[in-house]
């Protein structure tokens, strides 16, 4: 029976809605859902022995490979993990049948695992086997171990794969092709040696693994672990190989005359003993917004391994970056002690000197130029109880407004957008409304690498679930390849076709009118403005032809549900908010608002460059968006903080560096952010910050901006700090302290209260959780947020009410705005203010590699990322390649009207034309040198999208900068999961329990 995969990010429904029999009792369950489900909530509800589970994990749903949690249905042997709760339907889990399949199954499985517990690094109470050998009180196996004639495979930077070990539950598989849906692993189980596959090959290495760890974490044994686990996980794990196997003979050896109880006790103790020196700690990712939480574990300062659980964004799920990527955390070159710039250099210096140096420049650049002569930008990486404290000590101590986030650079025209349509600049739900919506909508965005864990819910969806897949980018990646429609617009052109399909819905009469009479203002004057944006104007501007457009519309119009997700590729031009505007225009007259399953999803970059924003570090808002130049407003903000605000907006990013360079703002003070390598036209920005009289950069690793500042602050990493971040779904969680601060570095808030109170801030904050009070007291949008609500893995998505009611879906009752209602927002195409000439012939466009995040000052510091791509290049296509006549690894100069780079070309036909593409992933020559000073009319957000620039051919020639090893050069072995019915058809299996041969076995010790 087929098996529909479950959402991976909606609880499935278990409300009693039929009666069916258990070993004798009547019992309530939910008609359709998996016997499984109901028989473990019975397990844990009345303390009852668990059924035998071994390849089972919920959020993944039936493998069926495993057969331990056979049970009698109707009389009948049935596998419990595939079978659907029916009225009526009897029950028996226990009874000398069903106890004869389950060991039956279980034996099986042994033969396939070598029991040596107490010397595996995988000895820590959560390994299935060994817990199931105990649950079903296994003393012996009837079958004898048999090897594999396979060797460990090592070759991975992050994991290892021991056939050996491998049981062959294809749980791997399971989570590779479809929650991950990468579709790399299998099994061949036509092989006499049955083992999991790589593309099909025996190898990692070089396969199409991206090294997210799904495998690993789901693994429910030894056979693959995280190679920071080997030899540091237990007490005896360390030892040399060649005793570490002579023990593994002894244990084995003792097996036969007392049984495995004594060895299982013996392996408990030792993983008891681990308990000791391991801690395990709940933290949220420190890369993109998608927010996934894992607990961490560490011994000391090594960090063993990332354990995904039950995250509400993530589940099960990481990347290859949250899983593995925490390289930048012990790193040798992390910042310890404050400097001082000496000369040409820097010095260390104590905390109390750098703060005297602070205290008496702050304070004559204030007195002699006023407050206005200074600024602070905030950080997206850092809390949002550090943002807060950033734009209290700006406005409240200092007395500007001059405060700002590196949001300006990436997603505040996303927010203007929906802010001017629907008010609330924020996901319209979660990303649970993404995996569900009859139709998902790509727009400027490559959620497949830069989120990849929300982006595995669409692939599932798509996959098995009938979900619609549209893409329209300038570039062919990978969730362009797997769209029914993918369709490239010319570069600065999606407000074109956004406003032709729009017109195209109106004027067939596709619009959902009643929708938009009920709950849209200002349809006539929307009306009017599509006039111009007939299909043939709209084929003409975007080269899109009119019969993809209209395949389009009618798509939108007909699908249940439309979200649609956009980020960089619709932020970054000089109309990006308009951009955004016409989108939320189209979902508003297509009716895809106030309903689960769809809206619109900016997918924020950073991991809290939402919460950055959120909680007030912009130049015009106080926490939750409350204008600066509202008097009620400041004035409740004056109130509570005893102070006189100012009262003009003050300057962003942007008008930052131009005010430096003007002679006006005199000092700067950038936390945890890497202006120089973020920023646009970077060598512009470096002539303001080689300008500005005084530079303080905090962060925890010295950064290309660090070599501009006059003073830098060690500040702590994520993982040596307690607070707050927000992810992308306005999802507010916790993480916690998992070790102690480097040297003297300080979390960021406790710098910015020594720094406050050396300014007479006379603040007193003991812990975040206290600045967490005083921003719900002062913020209406966080009134009901408190530590004590989001313990552990709670979370909380915003706006939440003081009673602690959340948002997981917004605009349920209306929308925020006085009359409750949204508005169309008629917005006029203007034309890109760079574009391509004579001279600069080539468009350049960019964007975020899986494996690496932004420029890498992070990722590069795990050596493994680096070993996978260790450089940057510059995405060539065919034909301009044969063209120019120039093949992968030639060095080529690409120059804009503003810089120039000098790197290795990667012929690809992700690529087409005249475009080209450049990764991030560089500091030493970043894609920043070549993009210009425009911005977003609106939002001064730069235009990093819009850049002509040329490329000429350099004489060397060298290798591919993309090593053979990295996962792109992989050919994925996609399947509907593990096709367990290939085992089934094996000549060696038949159903446990059902042959004469079966009997019930491991029941009684040898007697000597």
């Amino acid at each position: 029976m087929a098996i529909t995969k479950s959402l991976l990010n909606t609880p499935a429904d278990h409300t009693p809605n039929t009666q069916l029999t258990i070993d004798g009792l009547e019992v309530p369950g939910h008609s359709g859902e998996l016997l499984i489900e109901l028989l473990n909530r019975r397990t844990a509800v009345h303390a009852q022995k668990p059924i035998p589970q071994v390849c089972y994990v919920p959020q993944m749903g039936p493998i069926e490979s495993c057969d331990t949690c056979i049970v009698k249905v109707n009389g009948q042997l049935a596998r419990a993990c595939s079978t659907r709760v029916a009225a009526g339907m009897k029950v028996e889990t226990a009874g000398e049948t069903v106890d004869i399949a389950q060991r039956e199954a279980f034996d099986r499985i042994l033969q396939n695992h070598l029991l040596y517990c107490t010397v595996c690094d995988n000895n820590n109470g959560n390994c299935t086997i060994h817990n199931t050998t105990k649950e079903l009180d296994v003393k012996h196996q009837s079958r004898p171990y048999m090897p594999k004639p396979y060797e460990k495979d090592m070759s991975n930077p992050f994991y290892r794969y021991d056939p050996d070990q491998c049981i062959l539950c294809g749980r791997c598989v399971e989570s590779c092709q479809n929650v991950q849906v990468n579709e790399t692993l299998s099994i061949d189980w036509e092989s006499p040696h049955p083992r999991v596959l790589w593309d099909g090959g025996t190898k990692i290495d070089g396969s199409s693994c991206v090294s997210c760890g799904h495998c690993v974490t789901v693994c429910p044994c030894n056979a693959l672990m995280e190679k920071s686990m080997l030899g540091e996980a237990g007490y005896l794990t360390d030892t040399p190989p060649d005793a570490l196997n002579k023990m593994i003979e002894v244990v084995k050896g003792i097996e036969p005359p007392i049984g495995y109880g004594p060895i299982l006790a013996l392996s408990e103790m030792e993983a008891e003993m681990r308990t000791k020196r391991t801690k395990i700690t709940k933290t949220v990712c420190t890369y993109c917004a998608v927010g996934c939480t894992y607990e961490v574990w560490t011994k000391d300062r090594h960090i063993l391994k990332i354990e995904p659980t039950h995250g509400p964004a993530n589940g099960i799920s990481t990347c290859v970056k949250g899983k593995f990527a925490w390289g930048h955390i012990n790193s040798d070159d992390r910042l310890v002690k404050p400097l001082l710039r000496d000369g040409d250099g820097f010095r260390e210096i104590e905390w109390n000197e750098a703060l005297d140096i602070i205290e008496h420049t702050f304070k004559k650049i204030r007195a002699e130029h006023g407050p206005d002569a200074l600024a602070f930008i905030a950080s997206s990486k850092c809390t949002n109880e550090e943002s807060f404290l950033m734009q209290k000590l700006s406005r409240a101590v200092i007395g500007t407004n001059n405060v700002d986030n590196c949001a300006r650079y990436c997603q505040n025209p996303a927010t203007m957008g929906l802010q001017r349509t629907v008010g609330y600049g924020g996901d319209s739900g979660s990303i649970a409304d993404i995996e569900k919506a009859g139709l998902v909508l790509m727009v400027g965005c490559n959620p497949a690498e830069n989120h990849p864990v929300l982006c595995t819910r669409v692939k599932r969806s798509h996959k098995h679930r009938g979900q619609r897949l549209i893409v329209a980018d300038l570039r062919k990646h990978e969730m362009a390849e797997r769209a029914d429609i993918f369709f490239r617009p010319k570069p600065s052109t999606d407000a074109v076709w956004m406003c032709a399909i729009a017109k195209y819905i109106v004027d067939s009469g596709l619009a959902k009118m009643d929708f938009v009479n009920k709950w849209v203002n200002n349809f006539d004057a929307y009306k009017k403005s599509l006039e111009p944006y007939t299909m043939e104007y709209a084929q003409k501007i975007t080269g899109v032809p009119a019969a993809t457009l209209v395949t389009v519309a009618h798509e939108i119009a007909a699908a249940d549900g439309v979200c649609i997700l956009f980020a960089m590729g619709v932020t970054q031009h000089c109309g990006g908010s308009d951009t955004a505007t016409s989108l939320s225009n189209l979902l508003l007259v297509s009716g895809n608002y106030m309903r689960p399953g769809a809206g619109a999803y900016p997918l924020r970059g950073h991991n809290n460059v939402q919460g950055a924003s959120d909680f007030g570090s912009m130049p015009n808002v106080f926490s939750g968006y409350q204008k600066v130049d509202d008097p009620d407003i400041r004035a409740k903000f004056e109130a509570a903080w005893g102070v006189t605000l100012p009262t003009s907006t003050g300057k962003d990013n942007h008008q930052m560096i131009d005010a430096i360079l003007e002679g006006t703002i005199k000092a700067m003070y950038i936390k945890g952010e890497d202006t120089i390598t973020s920023d646009s036209n970077a060598n512009y920005v470096a002539s303001a910050l080689e300008k500005v009289d005084f530079l303080i950069v905090q962060d925890i690793n010295f950064s290309e901006t660090a070599t501009y500042a006059d003073l830098v602050l060690p500040a702590c990493a994520s993982l040596e700090k307690d607070g707050t971040f927000t992810s992308t779904e306005r999802r507010i969680q916790r993480l916690y302290k998992a070790i102690e601060p480097i040297g003297e570095s300080k979390a960021d808030w406790e710098i910015i209260q020594l720094i406050a109170n050396r300014m007479g801030g006379n603040w007193n904050y003991k812990h975040p959780s206290e600045v967490m009070d005083e921003v719900a007291k002062l913020t209406p949008l966080f009134a009901g947020v408190n530590y004590e609500r989001l313990e552990g893995f709670k979370s909380l998505q915003w706006p939440v009410y003081a009673d602690g009611t959340d948002s997981p879906l917004l605009f349920t009752e209306k929308f925020p705005f006085p009359d409750g209602k949204a508005k169309f927002y008629p917005v006029e195409y203007i034309a890109p203010c760079e574009e391509s000439d004579e001279v600069y012939d080539l468009h350049l466009n960019n964007g975020r590699l899986l494996e690496h995040f932004e420029q890498g000052s992070m990722t590069y510091r795990t050596p493994g990322i680096k070993a996978i791509t260790p450089t940057n290049w510059v995405e060539v296509s065919p034909e301009l390649a044969a063209e120019r006549g120039i093949t992968t690894g030639r060095y080529v100069q690409v120059k804009s009207a503003h810089g120039k780079v000098r790197l290795q070309v990667l012929v690809s036909d992700r690529v087409s034309g005249k475009q080209l593409y450049m990764p991030l992933n560089s500091v030493t020559e970043p894609v920043n040198k070549l993009t210009s000073s425009f911005t977003d009319r609106n939002t001064h957000t730069p235009a990093f999208k819009e850049t002509a620039v040329n490329m000429t051919v350099l004489p060397e020639q060298g290798d591919s900068p993309l090593p053979r090893r990295n996962f792109r050069y992989g050919k994925r072995t996609p399947q509907p999961g593990l096709e367990i019915e290939r085992k089934w058809k094996r000549p060696d299996y038949h159903m446990p329990g059902t042959s004469p041969s079966d009997k019930l076995v491991q029941i009684t010790s040898t007697h000597v």
